[in-house]
């Protein structure tokens, strides 16, 4: 009997060793897949978000942020009423987007995220249109276009329907140019 119970305690020892490794292994997966896929919705929606706001893409946003949330954006109601000194002055043709994913948290079984991103746009090819130029140098814009506002912010995901969408999106603070 003695040697029956040692046998039974080291067998339900090393399954519940296993267990606790394989649960572990389960919520590293999970936690990598929802990081993944955060980063990819930050990175694909900031940049589009930067490209309606200064070349006035007619871009379905709602791919990548809620549509609350588009609704309160105060850049993209500016870009999409005509009031974009991007738009209106310049004609962008490109421009080099980078984000930072400074910090995120999710757990797996939860449907709201946290993370805090830096936005940078180091680069943006556009000249100043010809028919814009007297009112551009009335507004005090030069010939190259303007610098974009280098930002951190603190962002608030939520899945809805397995798909990530950004609900929030705060400035956290506003990074000086180099």
């Amino acid at each position: 009997m003695k040697y029956l119970r040692r046998l039974v305690w080291y067998i339900s020892s090393r399954l519940l060793i296993l267990c606790c490794v394989l649960g572990l292994m389960t919520m590293a997966f999970y936690f990598s897949m929802n990081a993944t896929n955060i980063y990819i919705i930050l990175k694909d929606g900031m940049a589009k978000r930067a490209q309606v706001v200064m070349m006035g893409a007619d871009e379905n946003l709602t791919a990548y942020f809620s549509p609350t949330y588009l609704e309160r954006d105060t850049m993209l109601a500016e870009a999409r009423s005509g009031q974009s000194a991007y738009q209106n002055y310049y004609n962008i043709t490109g421009f080099d987007h980078r984000i930072n994913l400074d910090w995120f948290w999710c757990w797996p079984w939860e449907n709201t995220a946290r993370a805090t991103i830096t936005e940078r746009i180091p680069a943006i090819d556009g000249r100043l249109k010809a028919s814009a130029r007297e009112a551009a140098e009335a507004a005090g814009f030069s010939l190259s276009a303007p610098k974009w506002q280098s930002t951190q912010y603190n962002v608030i995901l939520s899945r809805e329907s397995g798909q990530w969408h950004i609900r929030s999106l705060t400035v956290a603070q506003v990074i000086p140019d180099e």
